[in-house]
């Protein structure tokens, strides 16, 4: 049950925003820029000059927001295609009359706004909505809610609406009311000591009956954490002595307004006092199997089966397929349950090493549950087409849940499409990559980020020991320069000398690109205008190191660093498992110069350099590839005004584009094919052709097939091949038309007369020219650059280079004659803006010239 909603009635505060969110739906105008977290109740409030068409209404529900308000106007558009349950009808007391059956039967409630309301007119409304819930917003700027005045509406059935501005979290504000006081206001107590029973839950299940009473409700309101009311000892802050404390996610009241329900995170032992997680006994099911789990994380020993699957993901992935496979093919009722729960096992046990809980698979449910938007629910094509074929050989029904297994014996082969052929549907279907649902990565990132934003090193050390599986960092997470000499045991001298080589390349490449004078413009007499370059202060380099270490990353983000003068360079790649850099990246920090090395990976170590912690130094921008969980913490910090971090560009799995005509060599081109598709099983690998005859694209075919299998990496390749796809063009343009369109990172010219196209390049993250520039050579050691942008953002980004590690700053030197030239224009254009100082600042000195 709802109190009273608050409106956020302009941008609020970011402490009083955390407090309204834990006491219920939060009412945001549609174009609000204020930030509210994803699993935060919310309506939408679409005013009379709201913006946005239905599509985007409906947008907003699948977003999350539990209703939107819609004016009577909106209300024929809106009725029948949104369920009646998520729409409030926004009124007007003088409009109500206006209101027909089909409208007032299509919606759920009404957010009424009138400068005076009293309890015969909201019960007369009530019964006019059928008992819907009445939201009432007073309108009188001379007469803001007080706590009488909620309690009355209150009493009345109706939920009182208070604008964000009239709230506080201070005591004894004049113009303001205090946020526990408004909450408290209506609340009644028919015990003889004024107290109100609180029931505590955490993730739908209950952990104990407590009672509170107006000054503990208040203080958890305000704070955040677990507050009751001992019957005998007074106030009582759970785990002030015994460490099992709460953060309150969010206080409901019940339909009677005389009882509580507080919807917490239960730290330490638990709840109850004999250190059970809760008053009414030992977890079982799921929260026991999720303890129990996240127990063994922590404490398995090595050889145990659980530690097992924690450390060996192709182990984990294996037995989810292998229990979806069992579960599919269960019949009895007993059968399914056996094997419902030992996936549910396998899959919890995947979901906590992921740091994911049972409460962020309920939240995802919950948001699941509030689309308006359905998808069809049909299965995807490579589901279906393994059912059809496995009951062609087996003559009945296989589990369609279960991954297919790629078959060993049939051709690594790609996809075939004509490109003349395609509609215009079809060829935009052609430039799309896999989806990645931002959104969704950044709300996963999240508690990670924020972990390390607000726990510091403490917070950052636990993540490097769950997801970097580096359990030995106990004093500092960073090593600093000077970093210690490697012996030839550890580094291979034939290792080192190609590091050498590949630097003293790369290097000199981007000298090159580096600017050492300024740029100087008179623009007009005595008017000069200069552009000159500064390093970035400080700078953050993430170096994967998941499946592979990559030390040719580091060299390619530490040498710009280098060259344009970055004065701290910070280094953070995952660390081994005794808490060691790999040699190969060592040396290449230490070729570099880099000031300091972080032992971490994934968000955590974005999020590290980001926010900066007791020992991680605070960088300006970050660059690097990653994974997706790397990507979306790239982009959730450089929004954060808090890190004042920037970062290089979005980034998403290799790709490779080919354009080959009838001079190319079939091996040569499915090589090139093959180094970007044996990066993950995401990877997007492209063959335009140009007139090549059957005979040619069957060699490139029987060549991609054969080195393949005789190469390490051919799983990710069985996976990553087939999603790819040869586009059949008749003429150089208009294979280059489709490159261009595509914005590849990589593009690789197999052509007849290669050096003279590329002038037809637009969009392309860098260029490969002739058949002997392979793309690896790019990768390691040419020169240029391997940090590239991928997902078509060649469209708009250039790849890493020098001057990304360079600001570029203006100034302008304006003598006294130059002023007489340029101050009038100045002058005339600063009143038609009505700028009047401005303008005053060039007359007052053309005065003193006169």
């Amino acid at each position: 049950m709802t109190v009273f909603a608050p409106l956020l009635d302009g941008q609020v505060d970011e402490a009083l925003l955390v407090v309204l969110q834990r006491i219920g739906p939060v009412i945001v105008p549609a174009l609000s820029s204020q930030q509210i977290s994803g699993d935060v109740p919310r309506y939408i409030l679409l005013d009379h000059d709201t913006s946005l068409n239905l599509d985007e209404v409906i947008q907003k529900l699948d977003q999350g927001a539990e209703k939107v308000i819609v004016p009577l106007a909106w209300a024929k558009e809106v009725v029948g295609v949104v369920p009646a349950s998520r729409v409030l009808l926004l009124l007007d007391a003088s409009s109500v009359s206006a209101v027909s059956e089909t409208v007032r039967n299509g919606v759920s409630g009404v957010l009424l706004k009138s400068p005076a309301l009293d309890a015969d007119f909201i019960t007369s409304m009530s019964r006019f909505f059928k008992g819907q819930d009445i939201h009432v917003l007073p309108t009188d700027p001379g007469a803001p809610l007080t706590p009488a005045k909620i309690r009355e509406l209150r009493q009345a059935g109706a939920i009182p609406v208070i604008p964000a501005s009239q709230l506080t979290l201070a005591e004894g504000a004049v113009s303001q009311l205090n946020v526990g006081d408004a909450y408290t206001a209506p609340l009644v107590s028919d015990r003889p000591d004024g107290l109100y029973p609180t029931v505590v839950s955490e993730g739908g299940r209950s952990l104990g009956l407590v009672y509170s009473s107006i000054a503990s409700v208040k203080e958890s309101i305000l704070t955040g954490k677990g507050v009751y009311q001992s019957r005998k000892h007074g106030l009582w802050r759970k785990g002030e002595t015994s460490g099992a404390v709460q953060d309150v996610r969010s206080i409901k009241v019940d339909c009677d307004l005389d009882s509580l329900e507080f919807e917490v995170v239960q730290h330490g032992v638990g709840f109850c006092h004999l250190n059970r997680a809760s008053c009414f006994g030992h977890n079982k099911g799921l929260p026991l199997l999720e303890r129990t789990l996240q127990s063994r994380l922590a404490e398995a020993p090595e050889g145990s089966y659980t530690r097992r699957l924690f450390n060996d993901p192709a182990l984990l992935r294996a037995k989810i397929m292998e229990e979806a496979d069992e579960l599919c093919r269960a019949e009895t009722k007993e059968e399914v349950a056996f094997e419902a729960a030992d996936l549910i096992y396998f899959a919890l046990t995947k979901c906590t090493a992921a740091g994911v809980s049972i409460a962020d698979i309920e939240r995802s449910l919950d948001q699941k549950a509030k689309k308006v938007t359905r998808r069809p629910g049909n299965a995807k094509p490579q589901w279906v087409n393994a059912e059809a074929s496995s009951s062609k050989v087996n003559g009945s029904a296989p589990p369609a849940a279960a991954a297919p297994k790629p078959d060993q014996d049939a051709p690594i082969r790609m996809r075939t499409y004509t490109l003349s052929e395609c509609s215009p549907a079809e060829r935009a279907r052609l430039l799309k990559r896999p989806v990645l649902n931002s959104d969704a990565m950044i709300a996963k990132v999240r508690p990670i980020v924020d972990a390390v934003r607000t726990g510091g090193d403490a917070a950052l050390m636990k993540l490097v020991a769950q997801f970097d599986r580096c359990t030995v960092l106990k004093d500092t997470p960073i090593l600093r320069a000077p970093f210690p000499e490697l012996s030839d045991t550890e580094l291979d001298p034939e290792v080192r000398k190609a590091i050498d080589v590949a630097y003293a390349n790369v290097r000199t490449f981007h000298a090159a690109q580096a600017e050492t004078t300024a740029l100087r413009v008179e623009t007009m007499p005595g008017v000069v205008c200069s552009r000159f370059a500064r390093p970035i202060a400080r700078v953050g380099l993430y170096v994967p190191g998941g499946t592979a270490i990559l030390p040719s990353t580091a060299l390619m983000l530490g040498v710009p660093a280098q060259v344009a003068g970055c004065q701290e360079v910070v280094l953070a790649t995952p660390p081994r498992a005794d808490g060691s850099i790999s040699p190969e990246v060592m040396y290449c920090a230490k070729l570099v110069g880099a000031s300091a090395i972080l032992r971490a990976g994934g968000a955590q170590a974005v999020a590290a350099m980001a926010y900066g912690t007791e020992t991680v130094p605070k960088v300006d921008k970050i660059f690097g590839p990653g994974n997706q969980w790397v990507t979306a913490a790239k982009m959730l910090v450089q929004n954060d005004t808090d890190a004042l971090v920037s970062i290089d560009m979005p980034a998403g799995p290799s790709e490779v584009l080919v354009i080959a005509d009838e001079t190319c060599n079939p091996a040569f081109v499915a090589s090139d094919l093959l180094s970007q598709a044996e990066h993950g099983v995401d990877s997007q690998v492209v063959l335009v052709a140009v007139n090549l005859p059957e005979h040619t694209i069957s060699a490139i075919e029987a060549e991609v097939d054969a080195q393949a299998r005789a190469l390490p990496r051919v799983d990710i390749m069985r996976e990553s091949i087939p999603k790819s796809i040869i586009v059949k063009t008749t003429s150089v343009q208009e294979a280059f038309s489709f490159s261009n369109d595509y914005a590849p990172e990589h593009l690789i010219l197999h052509l007849a007369d290669a050096p003279s196209t590329v002038a037809l390049v637009q969009n392309a993250g860098s260029v490969f020219v002739g058949p002997y520039s392979p793309e690896s050579c790019g990768d390691y050691a040419s020169g240029t650059n391997h940090t590239l942008p991928t997902n078509g953002y060649a469209r708009q980004f250039s790849g890493v280079n020098t001057q990304s590690f360079q600001k570029h700053i203006t100034s302008q030197e304006i003598t006294a004659s130059g002023l007489k030239n340029v101050g009038p224009v100045v002058a005339t254009l600063a009143d038609c803006e009505g700028l009047g100082a401005h303008a005053n600042a060039v007359r007052i000195r053309l005065r003193t010239l006169q």
